[in-house]
């Protein structure tokens, strides 16, 4: 398995999970790669609890991790919004970074 080029303190991502209802949070995308750049965004893939649907949060806690990840873009997703033609490919690639 690639290893992820960015890191984030276990303690500050499992209060940032928790606090927003996130039940697993994994990387993917060029941040496994070698083509991983300093302009590279992030691409990252989360799971909500069951009851939980962040709505028009979704943008808050993208820019929250944004500024975690000292100011670098990223582009936050859901399983259920991937898209068809690389969704197995990312579930079977993705980086768990916190699961609960």
């Amino acid at each position: 398995m690639a290893e992820s080029h960015i890191h984030i303190p276990k303690e500050t991502l499992t209060e940032f999970c928790r606090r927003h209802h996130i039940r697993k949070l994994s990387f993917f995308g060029s941040v496994l790669s070698d083509s991983f750049s300093p302009s590279s965004d992030v691409d990252v893939l989360v799971e909500f609890e069951p009851d939980h649907i962040p709505g028009l949060k979704l943008i808050q806690i993208q820019d929250e991790l944004s500024s975690l990840l000292g100011g670098r873009e990223v582009d936050l997703v859901t399983p259920k919004f991937l898209n068809r033609r690389i969704r197995e490919k990312v579930l079977r690639e993705a980086q768990v970074q916190y699961a609960q």
